[in-house]
């Protein structure tokens, strides 16, 4: 499993983000290398001892008012102080006027000032989910994503033991591919892993015997996802007679790929079994369970109310006295 980064620059931030630029258009092929985002106060006190200068910087209704505060020499120090050479760039939110000082420190230091009518809460929460869906550590994963009825399923198991061919049962059955064969990972939160294809490999599956297909060309716009979320792991095992699979679904096994753990079931492949039905079938239970409603539970409870049923009756045989013969 390699590793990777992708890598943003900041005219990419203001494409996808929808801020505008003003100041530094010249300058947008600036790189961002953190999600993480700095809306800097003890730098209007004038505390720089961890001024994470890497960082965008925010500029808000407090900051930009704290700021007004200052005596224009002061603005003028630290605003400098805070155009360092790794400073992607400034975003000021709520459609605020741009501070003089700012614009000239900016400007000697080659640094965009982009600007955005929303809220720092709202431009703060949009360029986060951005950043980090572009910047999070990626694994590449040997398996297959699809979506099923809006479960995403990462479907795994050893080379040639099915997976590209039942993924393509699934699409004509009305679901979604996401990626074939290697699956780009990343972790969204402590709790969502999201996988995409490689640009490489977008819309195509490998299929033995025919060779490479582009599913968006034969089955239309409709079956193919840019990316989805990896709710839970179906691993294909070969059957064999002394392997024990689980008959009550009762086992929790799970995985954890990107320090998050997922739910995972092993199916076993087997000569006449259909495995796109039994995987939607497991994803559809998956989906049920989120729900609150348990299958195993109502197997166990009919199974106490049947051995409550038995037992009673036994009991009752056993207390009622025989006929005199």
């Amino acid at each position: 499993m390699v590793q990777s980064v992708s890598s943003v620059t900041v005219g990419d931030l203001v494409k996808n983000v929808r801020l505008k630029v003003i100041q530094g258009k010249d300058y947008l092929d600036r790189p961002i290398i953190t999600s993480d985002i700095c809306r800097p106060a003890l730098e209007f006190a004038g505390y720089f001892t961890h001024y994470p200068a890497e960082r965008i910087q925010l500029l808000g209704i407090t900051e930009t008012a704290f700021a007004n505060e200052l005596t224009h020499e002061k603005r003028k120090t630290y605003l400098e102080r805070m155009c360092k050479p790794q400073t992607p760039c400034f975003v000021v939110s709520t459609d605020l006027p741009v501070m003089t000082e700012l614009q000239k420190a900016a400007k000697e230091a080659h640094i965009p000032i982009l600007g955005t009518h929303l809220t720092s809460s709202r431009v703060l929460g949009n360029m986060t989910s951005y950043l980090v869906s572009r910047l999070a550590p990626r694994k590449s994963v040997h398996g297959v994503l699809v979506d099923i009825n809006g479960v995403g399923v990462l479907i795994t198991g050893d080379s040639g033991i099915g997976k590209s061919e039942t993924a393509l049962e699934l699409v004509r059955r009305g679901h979604r591919l996401v990626a074939d064969d290697r699956v780009e990972v990343y972790a969204r939160d402590e709790q969502t892993l999201v996988g995409s294809a490689p640009a490489i490999l977008q819309h195509l599956m490998e299929i033995r015997g025919i060779g490479i297909i582009n599913v968006m060309t034969l089955y239309g716009t409709g079956a193919i996802m840019p990316e989805d979320t990896i709710d839970f792991i179906v691993h294909l095992e070969t059957w064999t007679p002394d392997t024990q699979f689980d008959r009550l679904g009762d086992r929790g096994d799970t995985q954890t790929i990107q320090g998050v753990v997922v739910p995972k079931v092993s199916v076993p492949v087997r000569t006449g079994r259909n495995l796109a039905i039994i995987i939607e079938s497991a994803a559809m239970n998956y989906r049920a369970n989120t729900m609150g409603y348990d299958a195993t539970e109502t197997f166990d409870e009919n199974l106490s109310r049947l051995i409550k049923q038995n037992t009673a009756r036994d009991k009752a045989r056993r207390e009622t006295p025989k006929n005199d013969q």
